[in-house]
C-alpha cells in the first residue's frame, strides 16, 4: 500500500506539479456527500471531482440517524465552516446494507442501525410482497431509502437553522447504478422549510414508482425535444408526410 501512494504522488505530480501545494492550502468543496460505506463507490471518482472538492460522510446503507453525533458534527462542520451549498444523499442499487433490512434475523448491531429501514419494510410488507422479484423489491427499497434519508437530512436543527438564516443549501436524493456507473436524480429536492413540509409522508413512496433520471436520459430527451421543435417548423408539405403523432395542430 505504501508502495503504491508513492506511485500516485509521483504521477499526481507529473501531471500537475502544484496539486498538493495547492491542496494542502485549503479545502473549498460545495458538497456535502452522505453517501454508503460500501468500498465500490467514492464519490470523487463517481462525480469526477478532484480531492478537496467534495466533503465527505460514508456509513452503512446511508442511514442518517438525527441523534447520530458523528454525522451532527459533519453537517455542522460542512454548513458553519466549509459553507457547501448542496448536501447530496446517494445510495445505490443493489446495497448490501438495504438488503439486510428485508430479512428476519436481527441478531447484529447492524439490525440497531437499519431499524428504521427494517420498521418501514415490515410496515409495507404487503406492497413489497406484491412486487415481481427479489431485485425490484430490493431496488425498490433502497429509492425508497434515499428519499427517507433526505427528509431526515432536513429535518436536522442544523439544516433548518441554515434556512432560517437565508444560507442557500440544497438537499438532493440521488443514486448510483453500480451496472453502468451512472448517477441518477431521484429527488426529492429541497431548499427550504416550507419545501420540507410541503413534501408527502415517505409512507406514500410505496405506492408510486420512482423515475429516477440520469445525464444520459435527459441529454437524450433534451435533444429529442429539439428534434421535434424543428420538425414542427418544417413546411406543410413536409409536416404532412410525418406521423399523426408528431404533427403540430
Amino acid at each position: 500500500m505504501f508502495d503504491r501512494n508513492v506511485a500516485w504522488a509521483h504521477r499526481k505530480t507529473e501531471q500537475d506539479p502544484t496539486f498538493f501545494r495547492r491542496l494542502s492550502e485549503q479545502q473549498t468543496p460545495n458538497y456535502l456527500w452522505i453517501g454508503c460505506s460500501d468500498s465500490r463507490i467514492t464519490a470523487n471518482d463517481v462525480l469526477g471531482l478532484d480531492p478537496g472538492e467534495v466533503f465527505v460522510h460514508r456509513n452503512i446503507a446511508n442511514i442518517v440517524h438525527t441523534s447520530d453525533m458523528n454525522i451532527l458534527s459533519v453537517l455542522e462542520y460542512a454548513i458553519d465552516v466549509l459553507h457547501v451549498q448542496h448536501v447530496i444523499v446517494a445510495g445505490h442499487y443493489g446495497c448490501g446494507g438495504v438488503q439486510r433490512a428485508l430479512v428476519e434475523q436481527r441478531c447484529a448491531l447492524v439490525d440497531h442501525w437499519l431499524q428504521p429501514l427494517s420498521m418501514y419494510y415490515r410496515k409495507h410488507r404487503p406492497a413489497f410482497d406484491a412486487m415481481t422479484d427479489d431485485a425490484q423489491r430490493l431496488d425498490r427499497l433502497c429509492e425508497i431509502n434515499i428519499e427517507m434519508q433526505v427528509r431526515r437530512v432536513a429535518a436536522t436543527h442544523l439544516i433548518e437553522n441554515a434556512w432560517t438564516r437565508g444560507l442557500p443549501l440544497h438537499v438532493h436524493g440521488w443514486i448510483y447504478g453500480m451496472h453502468d456507473g451512472l448517477l441518477r436524480d431521484l429527488g426529492p429536492h429541497v431548499s427550504s422549510v416550507a419545501e420540507r413540509d410541503a413534501l408527502p409522508s415517505v409512507d406514500t413512496c410505496v405506492h408510486r414508482a420512482a423515475e429516477p433520471s440520469s445525464a444520459l436520459r435527459r441529454h437524450a430527451t433534451e435533444a429529442f425535444a429539439a428534434l421535434l421543435l424543428d420538425d414542427s417548423a418544417s413546411p406543410p408539405c413536409c409536416g404532412s408526410a410525418l406521423p399523426s403523432r408528431l404533427r403540430t395542430t
